[in-house]
Parts: C-alpha cells; sequence; structure tokens
C-alpha cells in the first residue's frame, strides 16, 4: 500500500532526473528559426511598411543581426507561428538572412492574441486601422477567457462585464477612445484608408480624422461606398458635424446621396478660407496693445475707403 502511494507521488521523470535537469527544461531558451519555417499572426492586424523605418532596420539587422528575439508557438501540423517580431523577420528577408532567433513557447490562440497585442502597442507609429482591429482582437480575446480553466495567470476579475475597463487599464488609450477604435472595424476598407491617411499624410489623399469617422462607422456598407464615391468628387471629407447629420439621416433611413452632397456642400468652419498679414508689417501703424479686433476693423475701413476712390478716379 505504502509502496503503490509513493509511486503514485513520483513521476517518471523525477524518477530518472536531477531538479536541476528539470528546470532547464522548462526554461525557455532562444533558437535559430528558419525564415520560411514561419507563418505570420493569423489576421496579424498591424501592417509591415516597406518604408523609411524597415530600410533602416534592415541595414542594422545586415550590420549586427537580429538583437532581440521574435516569439513564436510551435503549430500543431509543423512549423511555427509567429507572435511577436513580424518587422524583425521581415528585416531579416531584406538583410539576407536565413534565420532568425526566437523563443519559442506554447500558447493557446487567446494567449497569444493578447501577447502579439501588447507587444506591438509600443511601437511609436501606429495607424488608427491597427489599433481598432487590435484592441478588438485583445478585447475578444480577454471575454473567451472569463471562466476558462488554465495554467496560467488570469487576464483579470470579472472580464464578462469589466472587459472594456480592464483592457484600458492595461493600454495607453482611454475606455472611451478605446471603443471609438473599435468602432471604426464598421468602416469600409476605403473610409479606413482615409483615417489611416491623418497618420500617414500621404500627398493627394484625404484624410478624414478619428471622430467623424467614428460616427460614419454607423452607416450601412453601401451608404459608406457611396460616401466615399462623393468624397473622391468633392476632394474633402465630412467634419464631426456633418457625420453626425449623415449618421441621424441614415437611422432615420433617408440618407441617400443627395442627402449626402447636400451635407457636404455646407460650409464647414474650418474651411473658411483665412488671409493672413505678418505683424511685424502692420504694428507700425498701430499703437502698442491695440486689440486684433480692432486692428482687422482698421484695415477693413481703409479698403474700403481706397476701394472708394480708385472707382471715383475711374469715372
Amino acid at each position: 500500500m505504502a509502496i503503490n502511494s509513493a509511486a503514485n507521488l513520483l513521476s517518471v521523470d523525477s524518477l530518472f532526473t536531477t531538479q536541476a535537469q528539470r528546470d532547464e527544461e522548462k526554461r525557455e531558451s532562444v533558437m535559430d528559426i528558419p525564415l520560411s519555417e514561419i507563418s505570420d499572426f493569423p489576421n496579424h492586424p498591424f501592417k509591415v511598411r516597406m518604408d523609411e523605418s524597415m530600410t533602416e532596420m534592415a541595414d542594422s539587422v545586415r550590420q549586427y543581426g537580429v538583437l532581440v528575439p521574435g516569439l513564436v508557438r510551435p503549430k500543431p501540423e509543423g512549423g511555427y507561428e509567429m507572435v511577436a517580431g513580424h518587422r524583425r523577420k521581415k528585416a531579416s528577408e531584406l538583410a539576407g538572412l536565413e534565420t532568425v532567433p526566437c523563443i519559442v513557447r506554447e500558447l493557446t490562440d487567446d494567449e497569444a492574441t493578447i501577447i502579439m497585442v501588447d507587444s506591438n502597442l509600443q511601437r511609436e507609429q501606429i495607424l488608427p486601422s491597427e489599433k481598432a482591429f487590435a484592441y478588438k482582437m485583445k478585447l475578444d480575446a480577454m471575454r473567451r477567457q472569463v471562466g476558462r480553466p488554465k495554467n496560467s495567470a488570469p487576464v483579470g476579475p470579472n472580464l464578462g462585464t469589466r472587459s472594456n475597463l480592464e483592457l484600458a487599464a492595461q493600454s495607453p488609450d482611454s475606455k472611451t477612445q478605446i471603443q471609438r477604435y473599435i468602432c471604426l472595424t464598421n468602416l469600409t476598407p476605403d473610409l479606413l484608408d482615409l483615417v489611416d491617411n491623418s497618420v500617414l499624410k500621404e500627398k493627394d489623399k484625404p484624410q478624414m480624422a478619428l471622430r467623424p469617422a467614428v460616427e460614419l462607422s454607423y452607416l450601412t456598407p453601401e451608404e459608406q461606398t457611396a460616401l466615399f464615391e462623393l468624397i473622391e468628387v468633392e476632394d474633402c471629407t465630412p467634419s464631426h458635424a456633418q457625420a453626425i447629420k449623415m449618421k441621424d439621416f441614415s437611422q432615420a433611413g433617408k440618407l441617400n446621396e443627395d442627402v449626402m452632397l447636400s451635407i457636404m456642400q455646407e460650409e464647414k468652419g474650418n474651411q473658411v478660407e483665412q488671409f493672413k498679414i505678418p505683424k511685424e508689417r502692420i504694428s507700425k501703424y498701430f499703437a502698442p496693445g491695440t486689440p486684433a479686433q480692432k486692428i482687422e476693423d482698421t484695415i477693413v475701413k481703409a479698403l474700403e475707403m481706397y476701394r472708394k476712390r480708385q472707382r471715383e478716379m475711374e469715372r
């Protein structure tokens, strides 16, 4: 009886290995893994762009190698899936390397998603679309983990009802801002590209701010497609106030192309043409401390007198 009890308490590993050996087996190590054996994370929300930063990273990798290993998880069918380090993998390819140093870790789908999002949110430049889909993926993963038994520490308490608060506590953005970003996942790709351009600032391409984009995310896909075509024709995007109007008309079932055009052609406060005169050019004509409004009124009066005199001379 005693012998059987002892046998139940001891595993085969514990009988034939030392504690130091068992600890060493559990310790993660860095491996040089062939690039051809590593696939991208499914639906990876963070784009790997071929920009100046990537060129600089590739040059650095070519000269010094990859200094910080990536993180991968083994795939059931063989090979590995990149969790953190997509840009390092691309830089290694550009540098002509065949392998990239990585830590191999067993992770569930949800654990991998959370790590993937957290590691990328630290990047210097993140597009609104990247944050949108990343926050949505992490929020969904956190909700799925509620009540699920697992060996790792829980992401947070009571995530089923407080997931947004938990996500905000772990993120650089507030709960409200995270909700705004997640709304962007309902935009059509064309409109979402305009929101991204508020960061990329590509020439000859309109830009759309976050707040109006959130309101437009409530439009149907068909309405959004029609709006994008109108934006291309008018070469401007709706203001926040205009976007709210469009959402209201859409929810009332009264939004069409004519209504969109009418709203888009309303004058925006920030689009009123401004004419500025350098202060040093006119300061000698006014006493120090003269209010800006008084200066403007005086200049307008002077121009009116000048125009009147010109007309009299033309007669």
